[in-house]
């Protein structure tokens, strides 16, 4: 009995002496009209990872969701810790596919209709860049990240992670209109204290983004987008 309440008293204590971080990301030197006309700094990753190092477990529950409407992935970006399932839901009248050619994580989930959903486990650290096989303009992103203490920065830039023990971390930052090298300089120590810590205000530059079309899921061109009225194939 001893030992079971000196068990759950440490769990208690370490609960209680979790603290929130805080702080706020604006990006400068955009060509994005988003951002140039609507201060939108909403879609950057922040993350926090100890620096005593050591293995992450992996999670075996987390369940996110990117939602298919009106030909968009909702949200844009997405962060998620290794091991978590995305389902990829379609709300729209029309069927998706959606799919990753890219060395994050490669998935098909193939083409599926109106009200269906597909998942994906996602078990390797790293950017995965997600698109439609049947509409070039739909894109997202999933970082994948390997700490339990990140966040998505706000319309405003904004961010917070809350249940963090007091420590110190390496702070890393992913935008996708930034360069690595402009990713690399925000790099830095964080020490988190009982308090929590609210961080100084983050600059982070799109100049030198250049945007490159992307191919389909067989490395073509996509043909061009006819009316939605098409039928297309199903399984029989």
């Amino acid at each position: 009995m001893t030992l079971h309440w000196a068990i759950c008293f440490s769990l208690a204590a370490l609960s209680l002496s979790a603290a929130t971080v805080t702080g706020r990301v604006e990006l400068r030197d955009s060509h994005d009209p988003a951002v140039r006309n609507r201060a939108d700094f909403s879609g950057v990753v922040v993350s926090l990872r100890s620096v005593q190092g050591g293995a992450v477990p992996q999670s075996d529950t987390k369940h996110a969701v990117m939602l298919q409407k009106g030909k968009a992935f909702k949200p844009h970006v997405l962060a998620v810790p290794m091991g978590s399932m995305v389902d990829f839901p379609n709300a729209d009248p029309i069927f998706h596919n959606a799919f990753s050619s890219y060395s994050g994580q490669i998935f098909d989930v193939g083409l599926y209709p109106p009200g269906s959903t597909r998942s994906v486990r996602f078990g390797r650290e790293g950017i995965v860049r997600v698109f439609c096989n049947i509409h070039s303009s739909m894109s997202a992103l999933i970082a994948v990240v390997a700490t339990p203490y990140f966040a998505v920065t706000k319309r405003d830039g904004a961010f917070e992670m809350a249940d963090v023990p007091p420590g110190e971390y390496d702070m890393t930052v992913f935008h996708e209109r930034a360069t690595e090298p402009a990713l690399q300089a925000l790099r830095r120590k964080v020490t988190v204290g009982p308090d929590g810590a609210s961080l100084p205000a983050l600059g982070i530059s799109e100049a030198g983004y250049l945007s490159i079309p992307h191919k389909n899921k067989y490395g073509r061109d996509y043909p061009p987008e006819t009316g939605e009225h098409v039928a297309y194939p199903t399984k029989k």
